[in-house]
């Protein structure tokens, strides 16, 4: 990134001993950027935030899946229970087992679930890793078309050749190729072009675009978690969706064409949820009918502790 400004600050006993840098842009209704802030059309990594586009390129491919399914295909998942069942389900359609994942072994990201994990005697597993549903349905969809399961991770197999052209074609600008945490190629963007390709998936009223905006509105807590912030927020707002990534990335957009995308230069993951919660509300979203003000506040609400107490807070600044 470059020329990333101030967009938060850490404030402890009403002392600011510190700042978040980065960049926000909001899209408006039709599409074109209402405001931002510091550098939002250089490229970025976008991380998990590409998970859902990446889903479009595989139902256009023949990736045909109940709404839970694509939500987790599109996911950074908790690891709870009916997450795990869910991935067995997909590599379930393909006649394959978790053997075939080629997730980086890991634990569950819920404390609690781990936490059992270790418990009942598991260790690390790719199953348990948060991309796993991803690419359970990628491996699903290679089967689908008679393509390699052994090499679905390589940059020139036909699956990644797909993904990349639909990942281009939603954001309208060429891609950067790296790789992920998971493995998986990983396909860079402005944050315009981000908002731009979730806007694309929000406003779809009918093909596979609409398909997975529904299962993300249908299934946001198969997007992550029961006890994330991101749950917390689509909740709250009627129709949105969105999705997280780690270095601080985040998307959301809402079905009447308003989008946002934003990403911290220090990718630290506890002022996201406060940078997009000031995002919605100084583009008036909490003001909209339906949409819970109150509770997209709280998800931005992240309190600095002294002892056990709050004595500060991390706060929006742009």
């Amino acid at each position: 990134m470059s020329a990333p400004v101030v967009v938060a600050e850490i404030v402890r006993s009403g002392f600011v001993e510190g700042h978040h840098y980065g960049s926000v842009v909001a899209l408006a209704a039709d599409g074109t950027p209402e405001w931002s802030v510091g550098a939002v059309d250089v490229p970025i990594l976008p991380r998990s935030c590409n998970k859902p586009i990446q889903a479009l390129a595989m139902v256009r491919l023949g990736l045909d899946l109940p709404p839970d399914l694509l939500a987790l295909s599109s996911a950074s998942h908790s690891g709870e229970p009916f997450h795990i069942n869910g991935v067995r389900r997909i590599l379930a359609t393909a006649g394959l087992t978790e053997d075939a994942l080629q997730t980086p072994p890991d634990y569950p990201l819920d404390d609690a679930a781990k936490e059992e994990l270790i418990r009942s005697g598991g260790a690390k597993a790719p199953l348990w890793m948060n991309c796993s549903g991803k690419h359970a349905a990628m491996l699903a969809t290679c089967v689908l078309n008679d393509w390699d399961t052994a090499t679905y991770l390589a940059a020139d197999h036909p699956l990644q050749v797909a993904i990349r052209e639909t990942f281009e074609e939603l954001t309208g600008e060429p891609a950067v190729v790296a790789i992920d945490g998971c493995g998986a190629p990983l396909l860079s963007a402005s944050l315009v072009g981000l908002a731009t390709a979730f806007r694309a998936l929000a406003v779809a009223t009918e093909g596979p675009e609409q398909r997975i905006a529904e299962a993300i509105r249908q299934h946001p807590e198969y997007v992550s978690g029961t006890t994330r912030d991101e749950l917390a927020l689509l909740t709250a707002v009627p129709g949105a969706i969105g999705k997280a990534g780690a270095e601080s990335c985040y998307a959301v957009a809402l079905p009447d064409g308003r989008a946002f995308a934003l990403k911290t230069d220090d990718g630290a993951a506890r002022v996201r949820p406060v940078l997009m919660a000031e995002a919605l509300r100084r583009s008036g979203v909490l003001e909209l009918a339906g949409v819970d003000a109150d509770a997209v506040r709280g998800t931005g609400r992240v309190e600095l502790l002294g002892g056990g107490r709050p004595v500060g807070e991390i706060r929006a600044r742009f």
